[in-house]
């Protein structure tokens, strides 16, 4: 076996907000990707737009700079778990990584999570302990977490060996020691040049490319994204592509390209090591293998974790339907949804006995709210469900996913956090108080409980608490709770809202719409105070008389409403409702419209 000494494939991991985006964006600057006085936006891989006005990183991208004569591919990854599809595939591309951790936050629960992958793919790993000019960082204590993470997921004494340095990102430095201030990010540099480990390739080895990603193009069709395991790939080889069962089909590569920069550049041949994009098939997956025709010698494919979170997807059927969207009809959903499972490989896509309605299973309801909000924005009109979790059996015992949550909050909502968790069955297993007036708990927790509690707990904690979980696999059922204390005000006809009616049901609960806003029987407006459901007028109007007097007919005055968005929305519905999701509104409603229906199915229950 030989390594090639040109090229190194890292991978860019850590925890949400930890600054991995911004330092590849000084990466960029330091090594000439950009001419001097050229404007350049800040957060450059972050190209889609939830990725901008989120701050996260949605979808792993890749993108090369040069350092010292050495190809650098660098593949950023996301640092959330409910996309841990995406960290499983990017890896698949990388020889080595960079963990980025942030001086004062430490390792959070998605470093451990992303982290533990890297170390079972058995990349070696440069540490980068970032933000180090925050008042309150504690840089070497971090630096001491991180030993203990990596001894706590059993990384082999290799990996525990791991060369790390202190970073600025947003200043584009990295030094050797937390004191001074660096001039450049050339130690970093330097290191990953030296420390990472470039590809390794059989040379006798006829060519084979495992595709990691998957990409569209209008003149060139499919495009297979993925790292050359062994051989040399040329402009028009003709090649086969082997799928799940190994099963063969051909294809002539049209156009090879790899990755220059952002963006791409067309190559004649490719070397064994790079990372590749080829265009000659339509037909192709994540996982497949592409080789020689004389060869045809299957990689190990990308597996990924099993979905802990399905949903139900269908076609609006509200007397709304169809007024703001231009995608209604379920073989344009169901088309959207199987092409999403193209691309991203921890979503499923399963048809129900109702050809209407689609069963959608992901790693969590973030990663669900994100692909509705897509669509939304590409005009698709739909109905969503109650994000649900998977339950399964093994021996008659019925068993459900678990999360291992933890909280950071003020020591004065102490007893609110743990009473509400309490309920929702979970059980802390650790408290520590520094003393410093904040306290930091671990729970273990059902899946099922975080569903809706995260918009709760930031309202109990006054928006100062922090809440992190990652998959902590299945455990016995822990019987049931109820997931909300309130009922829902449903209109009981169609109409307009009218400000009068909205004021005179203020007393009833919080409302979800204002004056003018179109409703509709089984519309869900507002959140009870109690915890039954009560139908409602919101279309009343004051009954006119010709008798006036003075105090009597006084503007209304509303409370502002507080606008709907799609978590949201998500976290508050039960089982027996929905949300309705168009291009312009998100509006809550009964899966079941009519009252006397509804009255009908409470009664037979």
């Amino acid at each position: 076996m030989r390594r090639n000494e040109h090229i190194r494939n890292i991978a860019i991991i850590a925890h949400v907000d930890h600054g991995k985006t911004t330092l590849v964006d000084a990466m960029f600057s330091q090594c000439g990707l950009f001419r001097e006085g050229q404007a350049v936006d800040e957060r450059i891989m972050d190209s889609m737009d939830l990725e901008r006005e989120r701050g996260i990183t949605i979808a792993a991208k890749n993108c090369a700079v040069a350092w010292q004569g050495v190809k650098v591919n660098i593949i950023d990854t996301p640092g959330h778990a409910d996309f841990g599809g995406e960290v499983e595939r990017a890896l698949s591309m990388a020889d080595g990584a960079i963990l980025l951790v942030d001086a004062s936050e430490g390792p959070l629960p998605q470093t451990r999570f992303v982290l533990e992958k890297t170390l079972a793919a058995g990349l070696k790993i440069v540490v980068v302990i970032n933000k180090i000019d925050r008042q309150d960082a504690r840089p070497e204590d971090v630096l001491d977490e991180i030993y203990d993470l990596f001894i706590d997921l059993d990384a082999t004494d290799e990996q525990l060996e791991f060369p790390y340095l202190y970073a600025i990102g947003r200043d584009g430095v990295a030094q050797a020691s937390p004191e001074g201030r660096g001039v450049n990010l050339h130690p970093l540099l330097d290191l990953i040049v030296d420390k990472l480990p470039a590809p390794v390739f059989d040379p006798e080895a006829p060519f084979q490319m495992l595709v990691s990603d998957l990409g569209y193009s209008d003149y060139l069709g499919r495009l297979a994204i993925g790292k050359v395991v062994n051989g040399r790939a040329r402009h028009r080889d003709s090649l086969v592509c082997l799928g799940e069962n190994e099963a063969q089909r051909p294809l002539k590569v049209s156009q090879l390209q790899v990755y220059d920069g952002l963006g791409l550049k067309e190559v004649e041949s490719a070397e064994p090591g790079d990372i590749i994009v080829l265009s000659g098939i339509e037909d192709v997956a994540i996982g497949d293998t592409i080789c020689t025709r004389e060869f045809p010698r299957a990689l190990k494919r990308i597996r990924v974790d099993a979905p802990t979170v399905a949903m139900r997807f269908t076609i609006n059927t509200s007397p709304l339907a169809g007024r703001e969207g231009k995608y209604v009809q379920s073989s344009r959903i169901r088309e959207r949804l199987h092409r999403e499972t193209l691309s991203n490989v921890a979503i499923q896509v399963e048809d129900t006995d109702n050809r209407e309605v689609f069963l959608v299973k992901g790693r969590g309801e973030f990663q669900m709210a994100i692909l509705i909000e897509t669509m939304r924005r590409e005009g698709f009109e739909l109905g969503v469900g109650r994000p649900e979790v998977i339950f399964k059996y093994r021996d008659g015992e019925k068993l459900e996913p678990m999360e291992k949550l933890f909280i950071d909050c003020d020591e004065n909502f102490l007893g609110i956090v743990t009473e509400k968790l309490s309920a929702r069955r979970g059980q802390m297993t650790s408290m520590i108080n520094h003393g410093s007036g904040r306290v930091r708990m671990v729970f273990s927790i059902p899946s099922r409980a975080l569903i809706g509690y995260r918009d709760e707990f930031l309202t109990d904690t006054k928006g100062t608490g922090i809440m992190n979980s990652y998959f902590a696999g299945y455990d016995a059922y822990r019987g049931d709770f109820p997931s909300r204390y309130t009922g829902s005000i449903v209109s009981d006809r169609a109409g307009a809202a009218v400000a009068y009616a909205l004021f005179n049901l203020e007393p009833r609960g919080q409302l979800f719409i204002e004056p003018g806003d179109p409703v509709y029987e089984g519309l869900v407006f507002g959140e009870h105070n109690r915890a039954t459901d009560i139908n409602a007028n919101p279309c009343k109007e004051k009954k006119l008389t010709n008798m006036r007097a003075a105090g009597r007919d006084e503007n209304v005055i509303l409370s502002p409403v507080k606008p709907m968005t799609l978590e949201r929305a998500l976290h508050f519905i039960r089982e027996d409702e929905m949300v309705e999701v168009t291009p312009q509104s998100i509006r809550l409603r009964k899966t079941v419209l009519a009252a006397s229906e509804r009255h009908r199915l409470r009664n037979r229950k």
